[in-house]
């Protein structure tokens, strides 16, 4: 057998050194150490052998073995290497040029818009705070002053997981929740930006949209604070000449209540096609918060006093950019997203 290891190895040798191409390389890798390879068949027939010849052959055909795979992947390096260099010499190829940049992502429009509200409420001293976007009726509804069977909940019909459970329909249920943990403490000042959900969808309405809302609970304020701190967003997210106006409205949660409108963006408040001629486009809703809502959530109504507001992300963000279709941010269409 040491003989025919002899042999073997010889053979080998010389068919690696005649081997001039890919195909050729794997022929010998296949005739020597193949399944049914000269030296895979040595290497079975080990178990024949005497307890003392064993040790020595398995070494010498080991060595072989080991002597073939380094030869091969030698020969495999080099001649990749003079393949590549050919290519190099037939083929036209400036590697001076500039390699191809791969494109590079950028924020979403609502996202910019929502950073923006963040950021310029957290200048007036507005702390963040999130909360679970699947809600109990509870804090949804009745811990708002709006108890079951109240008409306005035909206005933000939901789904509904249970009976007492919903994919939330605004994030004020999150002014509740913050409320309950600071009484007794004041004052609260908090925004709540968040995916709510509603049975709508056309060009201005979807079932998922984005929401911030606002709060603000101390010992004493007033209608009069509520609107400067609206104004001063106003200004910083649409420009410093923009003026607002309040229209009473009804929110259960708040009284009295009021519709936020901002002098228009395109006419400056002198009337043109994007504001109907009015001069105003609505933004928000806003008021105090409803005594009622404060009794709920432990304060006394007589000693705690709060105003709210909320916005819609798109409606901001339509504004912001001229955008006349809320569907638009949904799409995913990059020609849409590019713009910004």
């Amino acid at each position: 057998m040491e003989q025919e290891i002899a042999k073997i190895r010889e053979e080998a040798l010389k068919d690696l050194s005649a081997a001039n191409t890919m195909e050729a390389l794997q022929e010998v890798r296949l005739k020597y150490l193949g399944k049914k390879g000269a030296l895979t068949r040595v290497l079975r027939g080990m178990g024949g052998l005497s307890p003392e010849e064993r040790p020595r052959l398995g070494q010498l055909a080991n060595e072989v073995r080991v002597l073939l795979e380094n030869g091969i992947e030698r020969m495999l390096e080099d001649l990749s290497r003079q393949e590549q260099m050919r290519q190099l010499a037939t083929e036209s190829v400036d590697v001076t040029l500039p390699g191809r940049p791969a494109p590079r992502g950028h924020q979403h429009p609502l996202t910019t818009v929502l950073r923006e509200i963040e950021r310029i409420f957290a200048s007036m001293g507005f702390e963040v705070a999130e909360g679970p976007e699947v809600e109990w009726d509870y804090y949804n509804f009745e811990a708002l002053n709006i108890p079951k069977g109240h008409p306005a909940r035909d206005m933000q019909d939901s789904f509904y997981i249970t009976d007492e459970m919903l994919l939330r329909t605004h994030t004020s249920p999150m002014q509740v929740r913050t409320m309950e943990k600071t009484v007794p403490r004041l004052p609260v000042r908090v925004i709540v930006p968040g995916k709510v959900y509603r049975r709508d969808d056309d060009a201005t309405h979807s079932p998922m949209f984005h929401q911030v809302e606002g709060l603000l609970v101390d010992q004493r304020c007033t209608l009069g604070d509520l609107k400067g701190v609206l104004l001063a967003f106003a200004r910083q997210m649409f420009g410093p000449d923009r003026e607002i106006r309040m229209r009473p409205s009804f929110f259960p949660f708040t009284e009295p209540s009021a519709e936020v409108d901002i002098s228009c963006i395109n006419c400056g408040g002198e009337g043109c096609r994007v504001c109907s001629g009015t001069g105003w486009l609505e933004i928000l809703g806003s008021g105090m918060v409803h005594p009622r809502v404060l009794a709920n959530v432990g304060y006394d109504p007589e000693t705690a006093v709060g105003f709210a507001f909320g916005m819609g992300v798109e409606r901001v963000a339509m504004l912001k950019y001229g955008i006349n279709d809320l569907r638009l941010f949904f799409d995913n269409d990059v020609r849409f997203l590019h713009q910004f």
